[in-house]
């Protein structure tokens, strides 16, 4: 990188002119201030000169100066443009239908063009501050909802506080800001206690439903913690009945105005291993799928060879799903749960049952071991009374319990 060089510019009216000495030689004035001016383009390569000026001394313009050249050295350097937060995040997110999950897509566009573009859409790239990300959250805290009046929860604050950074994040990769202002705007809401039920609860429902067509959907729910999505996406050629294991590869997700097959979330597969009776149910629900395929001939439109359709081989909608789980613990008598909740109460079981946390992460497919333990953090505290039990058994009896 070449060197730079520092001048004075009189400041007399708008004079403007070099100053070499302390007075202007073109009107006489003794006001000026400092400027440099340095060629950022590498050794060999066309000229681009950045030119800044406005400081008091020489030392300061110096000082800017080198930390322009700095930045330009680490790959830090932002150049100036005039784009502005909605221009950005319009172009962005056309860019990311392809990255995310159809659903995924949707909530960004959501956020952006409901809550975010409609109140700084209009704000410079490179002037939005933390100061203002803060601002537009707690608006939308304050009167964020588009229908009814009133804020918007936490966690939808939050949520809309991801895609922000999210998108600022891409933008500070494409050198448009140095850094992200968002990235420490907004909190995480607390999570809460997950609801769930209890070993007899679940032991309960299977009881009541054990006529059920989809009961292996409900059994297999219980039993290994799968998303809704993933149920209504999986797949016989991902079901190995003989080894007692399945591949979680894909699910069924709202997107595009209907029903998408697509990734999982996280992006990553994963085996969960099945118990006996699991496997069972299995095989009697192919047996009873097989029936009702010999009864809808010629119509029959599974066609992707999904373990859980409708009888006459339709998918299965993620939110019928949960309807129809809904529906079956009204008849059950059973404290209110979703199909979520169902994974929320395998998980819970096994820690319970002293499954160490790593198997419940690559079990549940979450992302990290961290995630896990920040969810079910409330199932650890639960378990401590246990523990202190355990241990003192083991040390004042002589031996574990």
């Amino acid at each position: 990188m070449r060197q730079g060089l520092t001048f004075k510019r009189c400041t007399d009216g708008k004079c403007g002119a070099r100053v070499p000495d302390k007075r202007c030689p073109k009107c006489g004035g003794s006001s000026y201030s400092w400027y440099f001016m340095v060629d950022v383009a590498p050794v060999g390569a066309p000229r681009r000169q950045r030119k800044k000026g406005g400081f008091a001394t020489k030392a300061e313009a110096l000082a800017a100066m080198a930390l322009l050249q700095g930045s330009i050295f680490d790959g830090t350097h932002v150049a100036p443009h005039r784009q502005t937060v909605g221009g950005y995040l319009t172009g962005w997110l056309a860019g990311m239908r392809g990255e995310y999950r159809p659903g995924t897509h949707d909530a960004a566009r959501l956020h952006i063009e409901v809550y975010i573009v409609p109140r700084i859409g209009d704000v410079p790239l490179q002037s939005l501050s933390a100061a203002g990300c803060k601002a537009l959250y707690a608006e939308l805290g304050e009167s964020g909802r588009v229908r009814g009046g009133g804020g918007l929860g936490r966690k939808t604050v939050h949520n809309v506080h991801r895609t922000l950074s999210r998108a600022l994040n891409d933008a500070v990769a494409d050198q448009l800001i140095p850094r992200n202002p968002a990235a420490k705007a907004h909190k995480a809401p607390e999570s809460p206690e997950q609801p769930r039920w209890r070993a007899e609860q679940l032991r309960a429902f299977y009881a009541s439903v054990a006529d059920d067509r989809l009961f292996a959907l409900w059994r297999l729910a219980g039993g290994t913690g799968l998303r809704r999505g993933e149920l209504a996406g999986l797949r016989w050629r991902d079901v190995d009945l003989d080894t007692g294991r399945i591949a979680a590869v894909q699910q069924h997700a709202k997107g595009g105005g209907g029903v998408q097959a697509g990734r999982l979330k996280g992006k990553r597969g994963r085996s969960v291993e099945l118990d006996e009776r699991t496997v069972a149910d299995l095989r009697a629900h192919r047996k009873r799928q097989a029936a009702e395929q010999l009864a809808w001939p010629g119509e029959w439109g599974n066609t992707d060879d999904l373990v859980f359709c409708h009888e006459d081989g339709r998918p299965l909608h993620p939110d019928s799903i949960t309807k129809t789980f809904k529906r079956r613990v009204r008849a059950a008598g059973l404290a209110p749960l979703t199909p979520h909740g169902l994974r929320h109460t395998h998980a819970s079981l096994m820690l319970e049952a002293g499954v160490h946390l790593k198997v419940v992460q690559e079990r549940l497919g979450h992302s990290s071991i961290s995630v896990t333990g920040d969810i079910y953090s409330h199932v650890a505290a639960n378990m401590q009374e246990d523990a202190a039990v355990r241990v003192a058994a083991i040390v004042d009896g002589g031996g574990p319990t």
